[in-house]
């Protein structure tokens, strides 16, 4: 293993624009499998230049101080005045790589709207990352960060795109320079996805760069919120909607990068830390609304449990999967339908018709067990059904106030909600919701190095040395070099599985 700790080491490389030299910055930013820093040769060796069919590379886009390339994609008979979406591969991966696999083009044709794949290289960045840790390509005006915005100009111009619509997304170190472009251009940018990656401003410096991976600064909501006030314009008071994607088994960008995400964005708009809402979404995926004042969500989290580095995919022709399963494309749950529902891509209803029976009142959880979740509610006159949803999706239907829903996960929350179906077949108003959560355990098990566990909370280190937590039992020196595989086999309680893990 090739020091996962130090991946920044000077190259000679030098930006042909800014005449600075180009450090080898997060050489497992976004890239890293199993809680490793290394990149595969092979890995690099399969991220060729953007040419896939339907993928069009567009020049003379504007000055291009970022040295960026630009592709775009956009379905055929696309109307005038139609969305807009950035794409930010994430390191060593390029514009091909990112329309290839992660569902964004399925949901351009079904909803119409445009596509733009921005395209960093290795003479910008030895491992083609987006420099979102350097001020000069990701503040307002400058760089890379100029170059996106001068390619959405030219999109916006070149399919009549509603600039009221455009929206960006990003992957790892592509989530790092949404985040960033999110705050410098909010005046841009109707709202954004920001998947495993960072607060916007989190770090201006490689050395910063790694704190906010490993181990970021625990500011206050506002201190947060400031750095984005003061990238953005003065004066201004709209913002963007913001997704934010992260997988709890994350060991390059931890997870509680989330939650400093989640600070930052609801602070900016002026909301508490307290979601509206939870709703379990299958695959292990969490989602937690905010709420803008007036009710509508401004800022969703979307946590997925046992998830390690990558963007979320969910291969298959059903109407909300997508994406191609691969390295850092992880098979869990299709987070480019989720994201565009979001942002209203989808232009929105179900197309049933509303009932007119209230919503039943008194939801409860009644019981769980390792594998069922049972609830209860009061009954509707005039119901003659009622229709049980876990996660906004339905499940099943009852003929009385009461329900079992059965083959659940181990130890997972579900949000449950329920509404009163009438004689007709209309169904009323959806009750308000409730949480369930499933006994038991289910273990899970990581590979990473001594340091990487520590900073993920499976360890702890004393003089030198590293400890799994709850069982204690010694792993060895605490540094970047040494790596094991611990199996959670309780909650807090890690013992070492190097012969091989079952869970």
């Amino acid at each position: 293993m090739t020091e996962p700790h130090s991946p920044f080491r000077p190259t000679g490389s030098r930006h042909p624009a800014k005449g600075r030299r180009i450090t080898r910055g997060l050489r497992r930013w976004a890239t890293a499998a199993v809680g490793t820093l290394v990149l595969t040769a092979g890995l690099l060796a399969a991220a060729p230049q953007a040419s896939a069919a339907g993928l069009t590379q567009v020049t003379g886009f504007g000055s291009n101080p970022g040295n960026l390339s630009m592709y775009t994609y956009a379905p055929d008979s696309l109307p005038s005045d139609a969305p807009l979406v950035i794409a930010l591969h994430g390191c060593t991966q390029s514009a091909t790589d990112y329309y290839s696999n992660s569902g964004w083009p399925k949901f351009a044709d079904s909803y119409g709207f445009a596509l733009v794949f921005p395209q960093t290289s290795s003479s910008n960045n030895a491992n083609s990352c987006f420099n979102w840790f350097q001020t000069g390509d990701s503040a307002r005006g400058q760089g890379e960060a100029l170059s996106i915005k001068q390619m959405v100009d030219k999109a916006v111009a070149q399919y009549g795109s509603d600039s009221r619509r455009v929206y960006i997304t990003g992957l790892s170190a592509g989530a790092g320079m949404t985040a960033n472009m999110l705050a410098a251009y909010p005046d841009v940018f109707a709202g954004g996805s920001i998947d495993s990656g960072l607060p916007a401003g989190c770090a201006t410096s490689v050395s910063a760069a790694y704190t906010c991976m490993y181990s970021p600064a625990d500011k206050t909501p506002a201190q947060w919120g400031d750095l984005v006030r003061s990238a953005a314009p003065a004066g201004t008071t709209s913002w963007p909607r913001v997704a934010i994607w992260q997988g709890t088994a994350d060991t390059t960008v931890v997870p509680a990068n989330a939650t400093e995400l989640r600070d930052q964005w609801t602070n900016v708009w002026g909301i508490g830390q307290t979601p509206s809402r939870t709703e379990s979404l299958g695959a292990g995926t969490t989602l937690s609304v905010y709420d803008d004042t007036a009710g509508k969500p401004a800022v969703e989290v979307y946590s997925i449990a046992g998830m390690q580095h990558g963007l979320a995919v969910d291969p298959g022709s059903g109407a909300e999967q997508c994406g191609t399963a691969g390295t850092y494309y992880l098979d869990t749950i299709c987070s480019s339908y989720h994201t565009a529902r979001f942002w209203g891509l989808d232009g929105g209803g179900g197309g049933e018709t509303p009932g007119t029976l209230p919503a039943p009142t008194g939801l409860t959880v009644s019981g769980t067990t390792d594998t069922t979740a049972s609830l209860k509610w009061n009954a509707v006159d005039g119901a003659a059904s009622y229709t049980v949803y876990r996660g906004g999706s339905k499940v099943g239907t009852a003929t009385s106030g009461s329900y079992t829903d059965t083959g659940l996960n181990t130890g997972t929350a579900y949000a449950y909600t329920v509404a009163a179906v009438d004689t007709a077949g209309a169904t009323g108003a959806v009750s308000t919701s409730v949480t369930a959560t499933t006994t038991g355990f289910t273990p899970t098990c990581y590979t990473a190095s001594n340091y990487q566990h520590t900073v993920a909370g499976r360890a702890y280190q004393s003089g030198g040395n590293t400890y799994a937590n709850g069982s204690h039992e010694a792993m060895g020196l605490w540094n970047t070099f040494t790596t094991h595989t611990l199996k959670q086999t309780a909650p807090d309680y890690y013992v070492i599985a190097d012969s091989g893990c079952s869970a």
